[in-house]
């Protein structure tokens, strides 16, 4: 008996169009009309809002580990006399191929591919390139 009543008190279930009719005029409803408080996940963005705060620290980092992978591999080959050692291009080689990796995973991760708990593994990845690129200058440079 409750089942029928809370049938009921959901108002006439709906119609079959008649195809000679409007084929919208039964979507025009209320019964199908959109909720008031329906949010479209569309219009959203995929992970929420970009905080000022995340911006700037994507550049501080993005902008230290650009300027370490760039002054090592600029001293690996210049540095310290010319011609240059195999072993410093190789280091430098090495450097731009784990760049490389970085610079798909931070692709990735701006197309929305990757969750955000990947950002984290972002930041560790560009700290692990720039202590490389730190190891590799003090190697090229025979400091210690």
């Amino acid at each position: 008996m409750a089942a029928y009543q809370a049938l009921d008190a959901q108002g006439p279930a709906p119609t079959v169009p008649d195809p000679k009719e409007d084929t919208m005029e039964h979507c025009r409803s209320s019964r199908y009309a959109p909720h008031p408080y329906y949010d479209d996940p569309a219009g959203k963005p995929l992970f929420g809002d970009a905080r000022p705060s995340d911006r700037v620290l994507n550049l501080i980092v993005g902008t230290f580990t650009s300027l370490f992978v760039t002054v090592t591999v600029i001293s690996a080959i210049a540095f310290p006399s010319w011609p240059p050692r195999g072993i410093n291009v190789y280091f430098a080689f090495c450097i731009t191929v784990i760049c490389g990796s970085h610079l798909t995973l931070i692709y990735w991760y701006r197309q929305g591919d990757l969750e955000p708990r990947f950002r984290k593994l972002i930041y560790c990845n560009a700290v692990s390139l720039i202590l490389l690129c730190l190891c590799a200058n003090l190697y090229i440079h025979n400091v210690g």
